[in-house]
């Protein structure tokens, strides 16, 4: 996993991104590769950075952080933390696997929680490709599973005789 989480700022009020960007700032190991101040604007950087991270207002012109979020390819898809002013789009963003929704105007500690949990995200991700890697290398080096056992525990995801457990 790599030490540091690329991520991206995505928030139409200029004060807001720079709140944002200063809190970040706090944070080791957070880089911020772009700030978006629409949906659109948003879209464009998820494709030229592909970030770990995006910080996400529900309420930005033209295309609103929900849509954002409808628009990205699953297999792109970062973590999502929203930050906003209204808490009206809450229950629609955890449905769309959002992993915090924080009010404004929210604090270091509360923030920093929700990158703590973006840190234990990424390392069960990141955990379960390692898994998935290994059982690959031993299906091309032909290890047969009648004839040897393999447990790979890597964080919360198990592998065993060649199928993921959870």
């Amino acid at each position: 996993m790599a030490t540091e989480i690329r991520s991206i700022i995505a928030d139409d009020e200029p004060t807001a991104r720079e709140k944002l960007r200063a809190l970040l700032a706090s944070e080791t190991g957070i880089r911020v590769v772009a700030e978006c101040r629409d949906g659109r604007q948003t879209l464009a950087a998820l494709r030229d950075y592909r970030p770990e991270l995006l910080l996400l207002d529900v309420d930005m012109p033209v295309v609103d952080g929900l849509r954002v979020l409808k628009a990205i390819p699953e297999d792109q898809m970062p973590i999502v933390i929203f930050t906003t002013t209204y808490d009206h789009g809450a229950i629609r963003a955890f449905e769309e696997q959002a992993l915090a929704y924080l009010l404004k105007p929210f604090d270091q500690q509360s923030l920093h929680h929700a990158i703590q949990r973006t840190r234990t995200e990424l390392l069960s991700i990141h955990n379960g490709q390692f898994a998935r890697q290994m059982l690959d290398l031993l299906a091309i080096r032909g290890a047969k599973p009648q004839f040897c056992k393999l447990v790979i525990k890597a964080g919360r995801v198990v592998a065993r005789d060649g199928a993921l457990l959870s």
